[in-house]
């Protein structure tokens, strides 16, 4: 076997494949669309360093046996966790259920080059998704309206492309979730991500926070400093509120993305970058190059791939998923915890959120420290999210879930708003929710779901036979 340095990229391909011919034929095919290639025999899998599997895998080997023996090999000895393009259609379902590799796809030994193009594509994707889950900066973009799932499409068709990306969107929408997002699904996810607010900073101050400055180039530059591009290299920079950059800082940024070069303050050594540029606005640039506030010019560089959110008003579909997770992000970083009922959740999606996710999320992390571990209900709700508008469905079951640990009060509300029920049947449903989530809880041992429900076994087991409970 060849000596090759362990350190791959990821458009590697490994073929493993006992008929040297047939991998040969392959390797052509993988090679004409770009991906490099390494022949190994089955035999030569025990002698190979772990790191050399850091790659696609390709299972070219037909007969059952020796692909179920290659793929023990390699979960066993080498605890491999790579991609798998298993090339022998007729094998999937045998292997699939002691399949420990992540399976992608197959195809037939007889493939094509549009067929392989495809099922690499599908590979590439799954190396994407790998990435987003491994980054830590990453936040997915919570929802599922229409929109929420284009954008999402969105990322991953741009995030491998060195294609500038303009996001545009109202304040507090996700537009930096969006950028760290493309990077986090890009082949710059190891490389810096490096946000800077256009607006924040004073104009005779953000081209020094840009491109860095040199020791004396202004008053108060006692020592030399990097900028914010030199930070990022290999990366990217993301441009919040590039609408707020002055138009003399517009000209040089302009030259950036042209030349790819810039100086530091103070110096007229030309500095080479490798960085990707992500901008974002809240304000119509097209209007401002009306107004002579914005470049025309610069507006097409960053424009290449505009990506635009809309307004959480906009997309009342999401604000329930929304709420979840920022309850679970509340609780992840141990601020404590809060659930609100069905209604409560109802009334704010109809509240038109000026300040779209980000006051959103202020409002329950307000929420969380005004009632720790405790139900909100829409009496509890801030005046201001109030409105006549919302037509309340009631639905005892939710409701006992939701305001379980609350008082006796609290349930009498609930029906006085809802003008009044079947008692009969609400216990009915409140008991038979309970009972089946305390059998959930507890696997099906009734024993210890009694104990949940601090009642005797044979009650339990009386009840579950009024109301034809099954374990299942």
């Amino acid at each position: 076997m060849s000596d090759k340095t362990s350190s791959t990229s990821d458009n590697e391909v490994l073929i493993i494949d006992a008929d040297n011919d047939r991998a040969q034929s392959f390797k052509q095919f993988i090679e004409f669309i770009r991906y490099s290639c390494e022949i190994v025999s089955p035999d030569q899998i025990g002698d190979m360093d772990e790191k050399e599997f850091d790659r696609y895998l390709a299972i070219f080997s037909i007969e059952d046996a020796q692909v179920s023996r290659v793929f023990l090999e390699l979960n066993q000895k080498h605890n491999a966790q790579y991609p798998v393009v298993l090339l022998a259609e007729h094998l999937e379902n045998e292997l699939q259920p002691a399949l420990h590799l992540p399976y992608i796809a197959s195809t037939t030994t007889t493939a094509d080059y549009y067929s392989l193009s495809r099922v690499f594509d599908k590979v590439r994707n799954h190396l994407k998704r790998e990435r987003r889950k491994m980054s830590r900066a990453c936040q997915p973009l919570i929802g599922n309206s229409p929109m929420i799932n284009d954008i999402n499409n969105m990322i991953e068709q741009v995030a491998d492309t060195m294609a500038s990306v303009l996001i545009l969107g109202e304040s507090g929408t996700g537009k930096e979730v969006i950028a760290r997002n493309i990077h986090a699904q890009s082949n710059r996810c190891d490389k810096p991500f490096v946000p800077i607010n256009c607006g924040a900073i004073p104009a005779d101050l953000l081209e020094s926070e840009l491109f860095g400055h040199e020791k004396g180039a202004f008053t108060g530059a006692i020592s030399a400093r990097q900028g914010r591009f030199e930070l990022a290299e290999g990366g990217v920079i993301f441009l919040d509120e590039i609408g707020d950059m002055p138009l003399p800082m517009q000209v040089k940024l302009l030259r950036v993305l042209q030349e790819r070069t810039y100086e530091r303050v103070g110096s007229n050594l030309s500095i080479n970058t490798d960085v990707r540029v992500i901008a974002a606005t809240h304000r119509n640039l097209e209007e401002l190059i009306t107004e002579g506030k914005f470049r025309e010019d610069l507006f097409y560089r960053l424009n290449v791939f505009p990506i635009e959110i809309s307004p959480l008003r906009e997309r009342r579909e999401d604000i329930g998923l929304l709420i979840s997770d920022l309850i679970e992000r509340i609780e992840k970083n141990q601020r404590g915890s809060v659930r609100l009922t069905r209604n409560a959740s109802a009334m704010l999606s109809h509240f038109d959120w000026p300040g779209n996710v980000r006051e959103l999320a202020n409002l329950i992390e307000r929420l969380a420290i005004l009632f720790p571990y405790d139900v909100v209900d829409v009496k509890n709700l801030p005046r201001k999210y109030l409105t006549d508008e919302v037509d309340f469905t009631f639905d005892p079951v939710e409701a006992i879930e939701s305001s379980s640990g609350g008082s006796a009060e609290d349930a009498a509300t609930l029906r006085l708003i809802n003008g009044g029920i079947d008692m009969k049947q609400y216990i009915t449903d409140i008991e038979i929710s309970l009972i089946e989530q305390a059998l959930n809880e507890t696997n099906n041992v009734v024993a210890r779901a009694a104990n949940l429900l601090h009642m005797r076994r044979t009650t339990l087991v009386e009840k579950m036979r009024k109301y034809e409970i099954v374990r299942e």
